[in-house]
Parts: C-alpha cells; sequence; structure tokens
C-alpha cells in the first residue's frame, strides 16, 4: 500500500510542479514582452492580461494541491496544539477524510460547470479562446488536493505518527 501511495504522490508531485513553474515562467515571459512592447514600442500585447489571469487560475489550483503535499496549507492550531497524541491523532484523520470528501464533492461539481461551460461555447474577450478548456485545471486540482488528503488520512490510520501529508510528519 506504501508503494502505491508513493508512487501516486510522486507523480502527481512532478505534475503540480511542472505546471506551476511552467505558469510562473510563462507569466513572466509575458509580463516581460508586454512591458518591453509598452515602454520601447509604444505597443502593448493586447492579450497579455487575459493571459496572465488564465495563468494565475492555473497556478491557483494547482498551487493548492501542492501546499497540502507539502503541509503548507492553512491550519488553526491554537486549540489543537493543547491536545494530546491520542486526540491530535484523530482529529486529523477525521479532517483529512472529510476534507477529502469536500475537494472530491467540489471536484465533481466543478466538473459539471466545466461541461456547462464547454456547452454554452463562452470565448475568453481577448483571445477568443475557449474559457472551458482554461477553467478545466479547477476540477483537476481540487481532485489532486483531494488525493494528498486521502493519502494523509491513510497514512494516519496506518501509522503512530500524525501524518500532515505523505512527506510531512507533525512535530510532537
Amino acid at each position: 500500500m506504501k508503494y502505491l501511495l508513493q508512487k501516486i504522490s510522486s507523480f502527481t508531485e512532478r505534475l503540480e510542479k511542472v505546471i506551476i513553474g511552467g505558469g510562473i515562467m510563462l507569466m513572466m515571459i509575458n509580463s516581460t514582452a508586454n512591458a518591453i512592447g509598452r515602454y520601447v514600442f509604444n505597443k502593448s500585447i493586447f492579450f497579455s492580461e487575459e493571459l496572465n489571469q488564465f495563468l494565475i487560475v492555473w497556478i491557483s489550483f494547482v498551487g493548492f494541491a501542492y501546499a497540502v503535499r507539502k503541509g503548507r496549507n492553512i491550519r488553526m492550531t491554537a486549540v489543537y496544539d493543547s491536545m494530546s497524541h491520542r486526540v491530535k491523532k484523530i482529529l486529523t484523520i477525521i479532517i483529512a477524510i472529510s476534507t477529502a470528501a469536500l475537494l472530491f464533492y467540489l471536484s465533481y461539481k466543478s466538473f459539471f460547470y466545466v461541461e456547462e461551460l464547454k456547452e454554452i461555447r463562452r470565448l475568453s474577450s481577448a483571445l477568443q479562446f475557449p474559457v472551458y478548456i482554461v477553467y478545466a485545471i479547477i476540477p483537476v486540482g481540487l481532485f489532486m488536493a483531494g488525493i494528498q488528503y486521502l493519502i494523509s488520512f491513510i497514512m494516519n490510520i496506518t501509522h503512530q505518527e500524525i501524518y500532515i501529508s505523505y512527506d510531512v510528519i507533525e512535530d510532537k
């Protein structure tokens, strides 16, 4: 089981890094080219702002999954930190499985939203690009984050330590 979880985690991490890194690089190139065009040639790239908005959506949703993987997601721990190891473990298990279920549900619902965008053939204003392709990352990002919480749940029910994610064990 641990081998399978490690393979899933490794694959999704590589995918997240490519999407986030590529998106950030493309935003940098796009913004730099637009600034050079505007200040040197007195001509902006007409689609630059729209492209950056699309990239922010991709980076945000995949970045959320990556943050969960690295245990860098927001956690409210004021009361949690004062509890015993056993109570923390139980809470972590409950939080992991309920968050995974919620993220899978949101992924499912957002899939139908993307399908609706596809059916109505909505296009972006500047590029005239089908927006469903851009927003298709939303169910994917939510699903990937759900996988990370599910892995955390499995790690917590199969190990003594408290796992924040596959690779991150909570400090005692």
